[in-house]
């Protein structure tokens, strides 16, 4: 079974220190896709999911522990999404597996990853020290979190909320209050959400009280990104959008979902403060 019920999440767990695959715990997109009229057959977007893995560490072929950041993309037009906890379970595994080097590890994660989610994944490793000088970067854009109004609509999400006005702009805009809940363990996911957009100007009361509207929803990262680039693209009708979540990290995972209508963008990999 590939339902979230069905999955190690929210369960006792034993860590594994030893590498196996089978831990990877594929979801299907489809069914939530189903939910807000995403066809299999033509998506809507183009997309990335950008994870970071900040606790990996394996054995050289010598014995000593090595340690790595790992960057991981995932193309949102695979059909499948990784549950977050079979993922960290796996990374655990590597702990006392002797690798010849960073390439031998890079090319299983690839193997493994790519056929969890059905598509090609990307990886990079990077060492501790490779980090040196990473500034943090916040998404960048017109602040929404400062307006003085009233709320008290914390779910399901509410996409009446979201209206134009007259004119034509191209902007970007940002929030930090996105939050939403595991579908299984109800633990909170806090994020920071970058809505960059050419068309009418998106009424801003109105779209920040549609991000707070995500407060007690059950959805994964990348459905609820989804979800938000189709609720504007039928309330809005933007003639270009791009909706980009950064994600706090959990059991050493962040989770960073970007979708949009430029097949060309890719999205850089700022770290922000929370994260």
């Amino acid at each position: 079974m590939s339902s979230p019920d069905h999955s190690p999440l929210g369960k006792a767990t034993v860590y594994a220190d030893r590498y196996d695959a089978s831990l990877l715990f594929p979801i299907p997109r489809q069914g939530k896709r189903d939910e807000i009229g995403v066809s299999a057959d033509a998506l809507p977007f183009h997309g990335v999911d950008i994870w970071n893995g900040y606790e990996l560490s394996w054995l050289d072929a010598r014995g000593k522990p090595v340690v790595a950041v790992a960057e991981f993309r995932f193309p949102a037009s695979t059909p499948n999404i990784v549950e977050s906890k079979s993922f960290k379970l796996y990374l655990n595994g590597f702990a006392q597996e002797r690798m010849a080097d960073d390439a031998q590890v890079r090319a299983t994660l690839v193997r493994d990853l790519s056929a969890a989610s059905g598509g090609p994944v990307d990886v990079v490793l990077r060492a501790p020290n490779d980090l040196d000088g990473t500034p943090l970067g916040e998404p960048e854009g017109i602040l929404l979190d400062t307006q003085a109004l009233d709320f008290d609509s914390y779910g399901p999400p509410r996409p009446d909320f979201l209206g134009t006005h007259d004119g034509d702009v191209r902007e970007v805009l940002v929030s930090h209050l996105l939050r939403s809940n595991c579908p299984v363990t109800g633990q909170p996911d806090w994020g920071s959400v970058q809505i960059a957009y050419t068309g009418s100007p998106i009424d801003r009361a109105g779209l920040l009280r549609y991000l707070v509207s995500f407060r007690s929803h059950t959805e994964f990262h990348e459905q609820c990104v989804e979800r938000i680039f189709m609720d504007l693209r039928a309330r809005c009708a933007p003639r270009e959008l791009s909706v980009y979540a950064r994600y706090t990290r959990r059991g050493g995972l962040d989770i960073n979902p970007f979708r949009g209508t430029d097949p060309a963008a890719v999205p850089t990999n700022p770290r922000g403060a929370r994260q």
